[in-house]
């Protein structure tokens, strides 16, 4: 349950070869065995791309591939970072001097967030230091969370540190809000927010309400007290498929050019010219209203329950292609491939705009599937298929953060 804190798991080392093996490294490297280790999922969004800022619910799933971390609390007030990838480089830090550099994503400013995030919660003054060794099997940079996973298990990692306890939904929002120390909110996130809150402005000054407070699509909706279908309506009526250029918009809304970029635009955005109100409106709507059918068709679990799911998927797709435009050919490309080859549904996700894709196939057709994809997409350029072998794989729905202990 989401009260409840992670769980904590008593292994045997000898029955998980990949534990054992991450202990012996942790031996060889830092002179001493580690007392617990952490793991903490990748992610994969089934369905609801580009909502949740504006307000809804998405519908994600936890993967098998992980971020695995080996700890030893220490006496010293030093946290020492080590990774099984020699492309990582050691890094050690005063955990009373945590400095976390924005401009340099580098894989230990993400541990730090967590780090940190736990620390000014509970106000630690004198923080554990800690030996840890990371295992990490999710690709970097596909869109499957492997900087999220790396914040979560880092939080989980100071938290059994420093004896500390919290829920999972306390811990998830601590090292959400964590992330920000590294400004994961910025770049194309922060210019999507930005674009959406025209939308939510046109709409609401066309309904009489008072946009200055109701910037988001979901806000519009709440206040208006109807249903999604319904708003879907109203952006037909109100919003018109051409861009919208800015002097439009401040004409619709009755500000300057000035206020414009003062309230709504980001810094960012200042010199975007033309916004497409409607087509981003569309999507919002349509895809939060796919996400609740989604999840309705999972609950209910009809006879044709992996049809209808696969659909939404696909429905999915067309309209982050069309409407919100955060696809890319390569990306378009896989897609197709994988509906020619027996996926049910594939659609794109994570990254913001590219990332990867998440295709739903029959457990009998996956070996063929697999197979398929390979030749079709990585054995036709060279740079992709260096990269195969991290990037073309199966996952069932994996559990979540969790401490293992040796029994």
């Amino acid at each position: 349950m989401a009260a409840e804190a992670p769980g904590t798991l008593p292994v045997q080392l000898v029955e998980q070869p990949r534990l054992q093996k991450l202990k012996e490294m942790f031996i060889s490297k830092f002179g001493s065995a580690p007392k617990f280790y952490v793991r903490a999922p990748g992610r994969v969004n089934l369905i609801g791309e580009h909502i949740d800022y504006c307000g809804y619910a998405v519908l994600p799933m936890a993967i098998e591939q992980d971020i695995l971390i080996a700890v030893e609390p220490v006496k010293t007030q030093v946290v020492h970072l080590a990774n099984t990838n020699s492309l990582y480089l050691d890094f050690s830090t005063s955990v009373n001097n945590i400095q976390i550099n924005k401009t340099k994503p580098q894989w230990h400013n993400y541990f730090l967030c967590g780090l940190k995030g736990i620390q000014e919660h509970f106000g630690l003054n004198n923080p554990t230091g800690m030996n840890c060794l990371l295992d990490g099997t999710i690709p970097p940079s596909s869109g499957l969370s492997s900087s999220s996973a790396l914040v979560c298990c880092a939080g989980l990692v100071t938290l059994r540190a420093n004896g500390k306890t919290l829920s999972k939904v306390e811990l998830a929002e601590i090292c959400t809000k964590s992330e920000r120390y590294i400004g994961t909110e910025g770049g194309g996130m922060d210019q999507s927010i930005s674009f959406l809150a025209e939308e939510g402005a046109l709409l609401s000054k066309s309904k009489g309400l008072d946009w200055e407070k109701m910037l988001r699509l979901h806000d519009v909706q709440i206040k208006l007290g109807v249903s999604l279908e319904e708003m879907l309506t109203i952006v037909e009526e109100v919003l018109h498929p051409e861009p919208y250029s800015a002097e439009e918009i401040c004409k619709c809304l009755g500000i300057s050019l000035e206020e414009l970029r003062s309230q709504i635009l980001s810094q960012n955005t200042q010199d975007v010219s033309t916004f497409k109100l409607y087509q981003r409106a569309k999507h919002v709507y349509s895809e939060a209203a796919r996400v609740l059918e989604f999840k309705k068709i999972c609950s209910e679990a009809p006879a044709n329950a992996l049809q209808l799911l696969g659909e939404l998927m696909n429905q999915s797709y067309i309209s982050c292609r069309e409407m919100y435009e955060c696809s890319c050919p390569e990306l378009d490309r896989l897609v197709d491939i994988c509906l020619q080859f027996g996926a049910i549904g594939s659609r794109l996700t994570g990254a913001g705009w590219g990332g990867c894709t998440v295709s739903m196939v029959p457990t009998d057709k996956l070996n063929a599937f697999l197979e398929d994809v390979r030749k079709a997409y990585y054995q036709s350029d060279v740079q992709r298929l260096a990269l195969e072998k991290n990037s073309l794989f199966a996952t069932k729905p994996g559990r979540g953060a969790l401490v293992f202990v040796e029994a």
